[in-house]
């Protein structure tokens, strides 16, 4: 019982901390339900995704992308004269679509009969919420707060920005820019920014970026980005930062190295936004991050309480705590706690087949098991590979490569991952997570007739690669 008896009426069924992705889409389907919702927060709605993530940078890369196509354009002969990017027009136009969308939120909400409440949220116990000193009273809690960018502790840490300040607010174009991070963000915005024109750096730990992901995707985006210019710093570590005239020095394990501009994009995790939300008080179990544990159906030892997204740790589902922070399976599992309290309706997440994409220049795609990940798992695996130079460039003589990788089960034929370096990889993953989540083997995609000319196609015609 979450709701104690002879406590009369409570003020809402449900009240979601956090307006960001997974809290939006559990406030408004719920409310579809009949459930009398409230959602505060103390920024504005869309959380990071929509303010500073997936949306700005989505944006940023169309800017970037377009450098190329005018090199590009040159093969099919046209003349397009010298580009000058405007920066400040780029970014303007950014930040009002940013606006828009914000707006766009809370219209969507209050359609949805949610009452938005402006302000942090503080749970005062298992059934109560305080905003800006007034107390409401709910039979569950949702906490969709997120995570903030981590930094890591070195002389001049100060100095840096972060993907926020890259994403939200960076009025003035660097020029040489130095970013520090293997991860989705760190290769993501360091090809951006080399795609609109800035002199950029990329800093990693390991050998490789994008830990986790399949060896021969992280191979070949290096490759790429070798190719499109950005400077790759593999094995490097930045030790210290000072500042020097209009610039600063980088103390690096490779020397000294002077920057206008230090980006740092080490990840999310481990910082999650619920310092002060009254959890610790409450005794709801949290890691050492403060990640509130939950369990298959994202509830935590509190019954009342429930979370969602980057704030959220996994464990006891049985999954990885933080290999899923996206912004799709926020939205998912919240919309699984309301179709679980509010439509009779439980239902599960797959995990297993969840696509993901980085959305570098060039773009990655990704969804299922890495060719590592499936060998480790016990699974005797057929590997299916290939390289080959996108048709739009036969006539422009870039360097340009695309990478296709399947991964197989050699005893069921059943295909276990699927993986692309290239443009547009995000949107032909999309459709291969479709037949991989109703279990297509390799001979369904075999049977599958080709789209010709296309890149896609050849994830129906691949061979089996050489051993």
């Amino acid at each position: 019982m979450v709701w104690p008896e002879g406590m009369g009426v409570a003020d809402f069924d449900l009240f979601v901390i956090g307006g960001g992705s997974g809290g939006v889409a559990c406030a408004r389907r719920s409310a579809s339900y009949g459930a009398r919702v409230a959602l505060c927060e103390d920024s504005r709605l869309g959380g990071t995704c929509v303010i500073r993530g997936c949306v700005p940078k989505k944006l940023m890369r169309y800017g970037a992308f377009f450098s190329e196509h005018f090199k590009a354009a040159r093969g099919y002969g046209w003349d397009v004269g010298a580009p000058k990017l405007d920066w400040n027009g780029l970014i303007n136009a950014r930040n009002d679509e940013i606006a828009r969308l914000n707006g766009i939120y809370r219209t969507m909400l209050e359609k949805a009969g949610v009452e938005v409440i402006e302000g942090r949220g503080k749970v005062t116990g298992p059934n109560g919420v305080q905003v800006d000193g007034k107390i409401y009273t709910t039979k569950r809690i949702l906490v969709a707060v997120g995570a903030r960018p981590s930094l890591v502790d070195i002389p001049g840490i100060e100095n840096v920005i972060t993907s926020n300040e890259a994403l939200e607010g960076m009025t003035k174009q660097p020029k040489r820019l130095a970013v520090m991070g293997a991860g989705y963000i760190g290769v993501e915005l360091a090809s951006i920014f080399r795609g609109l024109g800035v002199d950029t750096s990329l800093f990693f730990r390991k050998p490789l970026p994008l830990a986790g992901f399949d060896q021969d995707i992280r191979e070949a985006l290096v490759d790429q980005y070798k190719v499109m210019g950005l400077d790759i710093r593999a094995g490097t570590t930045i030790d210290a930062i000072e500042p020097e005239g209009d610039s600063f020095k980088l103390a690096t394990s490779m020397g000294d190295m002077y920057y206008d501009t230090v980006l740092y994009a080490t990840g999310r995790k481990p910082s999650p936004n619920t310092q002060d939300l009254g959890l610790t008080e409450l005794g709801v179990a949290m890691d050492s991050t403060g990640a509130v544990h939950v369990d298959h159906t994202y509830q935590s030892n509190v019954p009342s309480i429930y979370s969602v997204g980057d704030c959220s740790d996994h464990a006891g589902a049985g999954l990885n705590s933080g290999a899923h922070d996206l912004t799709p399976v926020a939205i998912a599992e919240g919309r699984v706690i309301a179709e679980t309290l509010f439509n009779n309706n439980p239902h599960k997440v797959r995990y297993d087949t969840i696509p993901t994409a980085v959305f570098s220049l060039p773009e990655a795609g990704t969804v299922g098991l890495s060719e590592g990940e499936a060998r480790s798992k016990g699974f005797q695996v057929t590997i299916y590979k290939t390289s080959f130079r996108p048709m739009l460039h036969t006539l422009t003589g870039e360097p340009v490569r695309i990478m296709m990788k399947m991964v197989v089960d050699a005893a069921t034929d059943r295909v276990l991952g699927a993986h692309m370096v290239g443009d547009e990889a995000g949107e032909i993953i999309q459709g291969l997570a479709v037949a991989m989540t109703a279990g297509a083997t390799k001979a369904d995609f075999d049977a599958t007739v080709g789209l010709h000319p296309s890149a896609a196609e050849e994830f129906v015609t691949m061979y089996q690669a050489a051993t």
